[in-house]
């Protein structure tokens, strides 16, 4: 379905809304946002959220940015507290204790750090157990909210607290986990990865989808940091566009196990691009360390290809 913008989602109101202590410059306040933009405006929410930069700062008893419901929760629980809060709601309907007319969604955001690593076995879970929720992952690549260290959603190469680029080791040295992929093998009928750039058709749409398909589903969407990418605060969209033309990060859905990538830059730009106006990249570039940047372009290319493929395979009439 096509979108008048202005009309059908600026002019929203505000589910996420301003007062929030998110650093200049962040990405996930924009994703919070426009994701929650996606309701019906009659549909109430309940938000499970993972510690990490976005509940700390949103949430200061007795202040918070959230109009609907809200459910702090540890770093590895997010996905299970909102599976419990689902099936609670589930079984006071069907007792008859709640209006026939009410309509809530479960929704939960947590970072990559209580996402990607400490909070996987819970998420993994309420995929397999089919809980009627969307998870979303705001990924900023490390652990931002206790340091800048490094988590498995961290590009290699990248410098961090805990993998820092130095004369032995030059940043991570270990491939970026695809968690996109990995919850979509859990044979879930909707899983997309996303950005906010422009006009941000594509995060609504694919946030409305996921939102209102029955049945678990999954955002992983892209959300630079400044403080520890090391970007000047405007640069924001500027990242975001980068990500997506380089396709470092492909914009991409899986719906019941069918892929389709929803954009592919006519111009593919160069890797370079996006690594040049991050600090943690600039070691890269240093003389003597261009076979960093040649292996960076080689991951990207080989994963975009790996991408094409699946949607040819997956959508080849049987």
């Amino acid at each position: 379905m096509a979108y008048n913008m202005k009309e059908v989602i600026a002019n929203k109101p505000a589910r996420f809304t301003e007062g929030h202590r998110m650093c200049a410059g962040c990405g996930a306040p924009v994703v919070g946002r426009h994701i929650l933009r996606a309701l019906k405006e009659e549909d109430h929410a309940v938000i499970s959220c993972a510690t990490g930069c976005m509940e700390v700062s949103t949430f200061i008893y007795p202040y918070t940015s959230w109009t609907d419901s809200f459910v702090h929760t540890a770093f590895e629980c997010a996905a299970s507290t909102l599976s419990g809060a689902e099936a609670a709601y589930k079984s006071l309907k069907k007792q008859g204790k709640l209006p026939e007319n009410e309509h809530t969604k479960f929704i939960a955001f947590g970072g990559d750090g209580g996402t990607y690593d400490i909070g996987l076995q819970s998420l993994s879970g309420a995929m397999e157990r089919g809980h009627d929720l969307t998870y979303v992952c705001y990924d900023n690549g490390a652990y931002m909210n206790t340091g800048i260290q490094r988590s498995s959603a961290t590009p290699r190469f990248a410098d961090t607290t805990t993998s820092p680029a130095g004369k032995v080791i030059p940043g991570k040295m270990q491939s970026r986990k695809d968690l996109t992929q990995i919850l979509a093998s859990h044979h879930i009928p909707y899983a997309a990865q996303s950005i906010a750039f422009g006009d941000f058709r594509d995060l609504y749409e694919k946030a409305e989808k996921a939102i209102y398909t029955e049945g678990p589903t999954f955002l992983n969407v892209f959300s630079p940091c400044p403080r520890g990418w090391g970007y000047d605060t405007p640069d924001l969209m500027e990242i975001n566009k980068l990500a997506v033309q380089t396709c470092y990060w492909p914009l991409y859905e899986v719906v019941d196990g069918k892929y389709k990538i929803t954009y592919k830059p006519a111009k593919k730009l160069p890797i370079e691009e996006f690594l040049k106006p991050q600090k943690r990249f600039r070691h890269m570039f240093k003389p003597g360390n261009e076979w960093m940047i040649e292996e960076f372009q080689k991951e990207v290319d080989r994963r975009y290809q790996e991408l094409l493929d699946l949607e040819e395979m997956t959508n080849k009439e049987n």
